[in-house]
């Protein structure tokens, strides 16, 4: 949030006290406690704001979380926990800011994602509450153009973010983009300083890495070339991995069937983007070595003697 006049301060809200306290110390900017997901607590925490600067000029919806999950057999309260965050969150924000940057130089910016234009395996939730962010801006830019305030929906790929290295850090995505991401992973300061440009000049988008601005316009034709290129991975990183594993593995013997059908050729011939992440999320957790000594592998082997 930036207040109305000539110093243009900021103020910060979100739920992380200390890190809260240190951006604000730094920046020189007061800060409250804002859980986005409670709309109640986003309306005080705005309340305050305005009420100790006087009036806001921008406002940032940049709350967000993620998490991997198969839409067929994923968590569903994994589902709604991040809509609850990255959806009510982005409406409560700007639902609350709205009246006070209802002005000439008002503007507001909801934080969408590349994940709103492409989509991968895994990410459907957070793709999906992205392209609301998204939706929310555009509407919302209509809904306020009488007054002659302007609202930006700011698109970012893989930034080096907690969150980033958090999301594609587990077995799942590792399974389906191996050590890597979906895109090269940008450093967060190319980030704030697209933002801070499109703030500056109350940008109808923001972008960064500069090439997304380029796939959003084609996203109806980036999408079936990002589905042909992961499947190609997925494929082959879970050929590699299912081959190299160990049948006498403890963990391994359950699954021993549906190991032994994927070593050969013709049951990957016809599986979706859909499908390998499945198969990814199945096998993911399988290991590939071999630890009779392991000591669930001793009480593995001795339930299988006492059931002979």
């Amino acid at each position: 949030l930036r207040a109305v006049d000539a110093d243009q301060a900021d103020i910060l809200a979100g739920l992380e006290p200390d890190l809260l306290a240190q951006a604000a110390a730094k920046a020189g900017a007061p800060w409250w406690h804002c859980d986005v997901a409670d709309r109640a607590s986003v309306e005080a925490a705005v309340d305050a704001a305005v009420g100790e600067l006087g009036g806001l000029d921008v406002v940032v919806a940049n709350a967000g979380i993620a998490a991997q999950l198969p839409l067929v057999g994923g968590d569903p309260e994994v589902f709604e926990q991040i809509n609850r965050v990255n959806v009510l969150g982005a409406y409560y924000t700007l639902r609350a800011a709205g009246p006070h940057i209802s002005h000439p130089n008002g503007y507001a910016v909801a934080v969408s994602s590349l994940g709103a234009a492409v989509s991968v395996p895994l990410m459907g939730a957070y793709s999906a509450s992205k392209a609301a962010v998204e939706a929310l801006g555009n509407t919302l830019r209509a809904e306020l153009a009488p007054s002659g305030a302007r609202v930006g929906v700011a698109y970012f790929a893989e930034l080096d973010t907690d969150m980033t290295s958090r999301g594609f850090g587990t077995e799942a995505a590792k399974s389906i983009f191996g050590d890597g991401t979906v895109t090269k992973v940008t450093d967060l300061e190319v980030g704030i300083n697209a933002l801070e440009r499109g703030i500056a000049r109350r940008s109808r988008r923001i972008v960064a890495p500069w090439w997304v601005g380029a796939v959003l316009p084609v996203r109806s034709i980036a999408q079936p070339v990002v589905d042909r290129a992961l499947r190609a991975k997925v494929a082959g990183v879970l050929r590699e991995a299912i081959a190299s594993m160990n049948p006498d593995n403890f963990l391994v013997r359950p699954h021993l069937e549906l190991v032994e059908r994927f070593r050969e050729d013709q049951p990957w011939e016809d599986l979706s983007v859909g499908d390998l992440a499945a198969l990814g999320d199945q096998v993911a957790k399988l290991p590939t070595e071999l630890d009779p000594e392991h000591e669930d592998a001793k009480r593995f082997d001795v339930l299988v003697l006492n059931t002979q």
